[in-house]
């Protein structure tokens, strides 16, 4: 029962809301039909990779346009990294799953 459980929690659950978020996303980044791979990886990836930021860029001394181009920044590098730790956590879910089944 405890492959099962480790199973749904660290791969099945995860894979379900990357689904969800690139079915909710996709007129962001499929405008005209066309898929832009990059920005769908920023999409899927972002509640994946902000909590995993080590580093927030804080806007300071900037006007209101340096502050949204530096939370822009933020969002894009957050996604980014959600992206890899989406595909390592979903790797490293298979083994820890395959080592409760054995």
């Amino acid at each position: 029962m405890g492959a099962i459980k480790v199973f749904l929690k660290e791969v099945l659950l995860p894979i379900a809301l990357a689904f969800c978020l690139a079915s909710f996303l996709k007129p962001i980044y499929m405008p005209d039909g066309v898929c832009d791979y990059f920005l769908m990886w920023i999409c899927v990836g972002l509640p994946f990779g902000i909590r995993r930021m080590c580093l927030w860029l804080v806007p300071s001394g900037y006007g209101i346009s340096g502050s949204v181009g530096i939370f822009a920044l933020n969002l894009i590098i957050g996604g980014l990294i959600g992206g890899l730790a989406f595909f390592i956590g979903l790797l490293l879910g298979v083994i820890h799953t395959i080592r409760e089944i054995i």
